[in-house]
């Protein structure tokens, strides 16, 4: 493998009458190509997708991949977007959901693994479900799995991953396992296939990468996208710095848990000059807090400065 990528996951930023706020997306995009990014991750759960309608899904997802096309075409810059967005329970109501996100506009279709299952049935109700959902989906359209985070979290198992093999028409695997055991089984299974195996969890990306994994895709692109970027060009040619860069994305990467996220990330993308309100469905009526907002500063100076060590 020649290169190894970096996905930065879409934000949904709101205007001042709450709804998406249109040109900040387009913002968002163009921030990704210019910090490194091969591509950017469009209506994963970092988008608040549980709280947005169809129609608003739709729009967003519309907006990322025509700006991101235009670049292309433009700039001559790489870069891919993968969509998700299901977010019904039932397979019908899923296909007709992935239907009208696949047509505006995508690179690859990305199935969140717990839609499939959402009373966690077993492995048999998944592919069971897997199945229907697929002959509902336009062939021509390129398919991925993303495992999830939090409550909607849903690690696969070998026999699924064996089954998406089998289906020919799966091209990405968004791991969440956090366990660089189960990356390297699952490398091996996939390893005459087309399969692309991207970490989601900064904790064992570099482990990940060492046995051959094809990059990031993750939430923490949204603060210092720079230094994954760097880690994932140089971590062969330079081990021992990849060990240092690694050791820093490792501890900032916490304070996704530890902080309102996405308002951390939203207030980061205004301390790099991007303004939006700090303001997100997923939160509530939560304030991001004067604590809060200390800690996205210090993580950024912290941040800015490796990052001018390792770039020059």
């Amino acid at each position: 493998m020649d290169k190894r990528e970096v996905f930065a996951t879409m934000l949904t930023p709101y205007n001042n009458e709450g709804a998406v706020d249109i040109p900040t997306v387009r913002n968002l995009v163009d921030r990704c190509v210019q910090k490194g990014c091969s591509g950017i991750y469009s209506l994963s759960q970092d988008a608040e997708i549980f709280n947005l309608s169809l129609e608003e899904r739709v729009e967003l997802n519309g907006t990322v991949f025509g700006r991101a096309k235009a670049i292309e075409s433009i700039l001559k810059k790489q870069c891919t977007v993968f969509s998700s967005g299901h977010t019904a329970a039932t397979v019908e109501e899923q296909a007709e959901e992935l239907c009208a996100i696949a047509k505006s506009g995508t690179d690859a279709l990305i199935l969140l693994a717990d839609r499939l299952d959402p009373k966690n049935e077993g492995d048999k109700v998944w592919i069971a479900n897997a199945e229907k959902l697929l002959a509902k989906l336009p062939e021509e359209v390129v398919l991925g799995l993303d495992e999830g985070k939090g409550e909607h979290k849903r690690n696969i198992s070998a026999e699924i991953l064996q089954w998406c093999l089998s289906t020919g028409r799966f091209k990405y695997l968004l791991d969440n396992s956090c366990d660089f055991n189960t990356i390297d089984k699952r490398l091996f299974l996939a390893e005459e296939s087309e399969l692309e195996i991207y970490n989601t969890n900064a904790q064992t990306l570099l482990d990940s990468l060492c046995l051959g994994a094809s990059g990031y895709c993750g939430s923490m692109a949204n603060f210092h996208p720079q230094l994954y970027v760097w880690l994932c060009e140089n971590f062969e040619a330079n081990p021992d710095q990849a060990a240092f860069v690694q050791s820093i994305l490792c501890t900032a990467a916490f304070s996704e848990d530890k902080l309102s996220y996405p308002l951390s990330a939203k207030y980061s993308m205004c301390i790099e000059g991007i303004k939006m309100n700090v303001t997100a469905r997923s939160t509530g009526e939560h304030v991001f807090s004067d604590y809060e907002v200390s800690c996205v500063n210090q993580l950024k100076l912290f941040a800015d400065v490796v990052a001018g060590g390792m770039l020059g």
